[in-house]
């Protein structure tokens, strides 16, 4: 059954084959969809015209919701949803065009920060997705394995679905979020963590402690050392910038969540 923000843009352009020609995909594509993927969602808000917080609710906060009753986002807090919401994507899934394209509007200044942004949008606008696709199978995938595993249970214990899958999942429902239905990978995976960290600056889930206490115990002790060895990955190109931009920011949002609240 689809997500009722997924129905909403399909109403809006009258079918699931007008919605899949106006963001450039394959009919069947769409119609495997059950929601709006993360890392659509600009695309099928700018086609539709239908706003994101109804897009996905659970990412998006809507105006006047008792979970957006306080000030909105400054714009370090936006920034810092945007840089997680684009680590998840990009490490949830191969990037297609679309996503490739937002990238490489991306701009950076004279930080490492933005150095590794600017960096990383001149590959998109130059690779194609099928170079970018192939690099991440072979990165993550691989046969049999890729040439990284990204989840806090293989770098907190050596093995998969340890403690620390866990201990993701009882924080997850002490939360309420829900696994959904189309999320192959466990949650402990880099890019899921991403996503639930972009969730909670959002306000969906909780306050700036939930974030601290989240952030501290499922990203803090391995997410850095996993993006620095992305960024050194011998197979890596386009995510050789990705990890860099993650190990800084996992860096930044350390000492950041050392200050008084």
């Amino acid at each position: 059954m689809r997500e009722p923000g997924l129905e909403a843009a399909i109403r809006a352009v009258g079918g699931i084959g007008a919605l899949a020609r106006a963001l450039g995909l394959a009919q069947p594509s769409v119609s495997e969809w059950r929601r709006i993927p993360a890392d659509r969602i600009a695309a099928v808000e700018s086609a539709t015209g239908v706003p994101r917080s109804e897009l996905r609710p659970d990412l998006y906060a809507q105006e006047g919701s008792a979970v957006n009753d306080s000030l909105p986002l400054d714009e370090v807090e936006a920034a810092r949803a945007e840089i997680y919401d684009l680590l998840g994507a990009l490490l949830g899934r191969a990037p297609d065009e679309t996503l490739l394209r937002s990238v490489a509007r991306w701009k950076g200044d004279t930080t490492d920060l933005g150095i590794a942004r600017m960096a990383l949008a001149d590959l998109a606008e130059r690779m194609e997705p099928r170079q970018v696709s192939r690099e991440y199978f072979n990165l993550f995938i691989g046969l049999g394995r890729g040439e990284l595993l990204p989840y806090a249970s293989y770098y907190l214990t050596g093995f998969l679905h340890e403690r620390p899958l866990a201990a993701v999942r009882e924080d997850l429902q002490r939360l309420g979020i829900e696994r959904a239905e189309d999320v192959r990978e466990p949650e402990d995976h880099a890019g899921i963590l991403c996503e639930i960290m972009a969730g909670l600056i959002r306000g969906r889930f909780g306050d700036e402690a939930e974030q601290k206490a989240f952030f501290e115990k499922h990203l803090k002790p391995w997410a850095a050392r996993f993006f620095a060895d992305l960024e050194a990955a011998a197979g890596a190109e386009f995510y050789k910038p990705v990890g860099t931009i993650g190990r800084l920011f996992m860096e930044i949002e350390a000492e950041a969540f050392t200050l008084p609240m």
